[in-house]
């Protein structure tokens, strides 16, 4: 599926977000220049400002307030996979070199705080002190389930329970943030902005998922990383401990985790990929957006209403 098609009506405003990025690229400082070059070079989907913009479809679409906001909220995004890299130390990202295997890892964390300030300054264009305090409560969201993750890895006594609260900080809280925050900006009804905060939250759900399935059994050119890179992290994900649960206290996940090493990684992830437990993963994934599509239901029908039911397709069927 074409991303292009798929952000139906809001589609061409995408640019204008572009733009903004390309102003922010413009600094008198030519080596903070050269790092945002780095970082905002494009090429990514810019799905979370596009659901910010559907978001705001349903009410008063004004762009001098959206566009700031999606903005803020990919801006968010970046900052926050700019730091990720530097906690991995990942050499690349979406098959491009990170930050941080160019540029020294305290630079690159200044980098991130810059981008983080950035986005701050775009949600304030806003003016809305509403979506202000979304904002920052969501970067607390996000920073927590960081967190968790970081202080669990290799941990085996995590649960499928503990992964799902563990996401739905560190990556639904975002895409529910984008869809209820160009709701509000937009003027909507408080039942409207809450559907879309469900399905948003709901969204993001299934694309982490998907994201973790894609981890273990995706092509590694599409991904632009190696297969395993959150096993190899320590970062237990749906099907890990899916086949954890299945075979308790003897498993090649259980093995690579009492003893991390890039020979006890491939058995673990072909352990996974040669089973249904992927087929499984997925089921949650459509599950979460069967409940997304629930959520649309009170929404008017309309272009707007069908793109955002036609992405979560997109989520199930990407494969990088």
């Amino acid at each position: 599926m074409r991303t292009g098609v798929l952000y139906g009506p809001v589609q061409e405003d995408i640019a204008l977000v572009e733009a903004t990025f390309d102003s922010i690229k413009q600094v008198d400082y030519a080596p903070l220049a050269k790092m945002l070059e780095i970082v905002l070079a494009g090429g990514g989907k810019l799905l979370r400002p596009a659901l910010t913009l559907l978001g705001g479809r349903f009410g008063d679409y004004n762009l001098d307030l959206l566009v700031p906001l999606a903005a803020s909220v990919e801006l968010l995004h970046t900052a926050s996979l700019v730091h990720d890299d530097v906690i991995d130390n990942a050499a690349t990202r979406r098959g491009r070199p990170t930050a941080n295997s160019t540029l020294h890892n305290a630079t690159t964390v200044m980098l991130g705080d810059y981008m983080f300030a950035h986005a701050a300054d775009q949600v304030a264009r806003t003016g809305n002190i509403r979506v202000i305090r979304l904002f920052s409560q969501t970067l607390m969201m996000m920073t927590r389930g960081e967190i968790g993750q970081d202080l669990t890895a290799y941990d085996s006594r995590q649960t499928v329970r503990d992964y799902l609260q563990r996401i739905g900080g560190k990556t639904a809280s975002l895409f529910a943030t984008a869809c209820q925050g160009g709701a509000v900006v937009a003027q909507e009804s408080e039942e409207w902005i809450e559907a879309l905060r469900v399905y948003g939250h709901n969204f993001g759900m299934a694309f982490q998922i998907v994201d973790d399935i894609l981890d273990l059994t995706g092509d590694e050119a599409e991904m632009g990383k190696p297969v395993g890179s959150d096993l190899m992290q320590g970062t237990l994900t749906l099907p890990a401990l899916i086949l954890m649960d299945r075979y308790p206290g003897d498993n090649p996940v259980q093995k690579f985790l009492t003893s991390p090493s890039k020979e006890l990684l491939a058995p673990a992830v072909e352990a996974i990929r040669g089973s249904d437990i992927p087929q499984e993963s997925y089921k949650m994934a459509r599950d979460f957006c069967a409940s997304a599509h629930e959520a649309l239901s009170v929404l008017p029908a309309g272009e707007a209403r069908q793109a955002l039911y036609d992405l979560t397709d997109y989520v199930l069927e990407r494969r990088s």
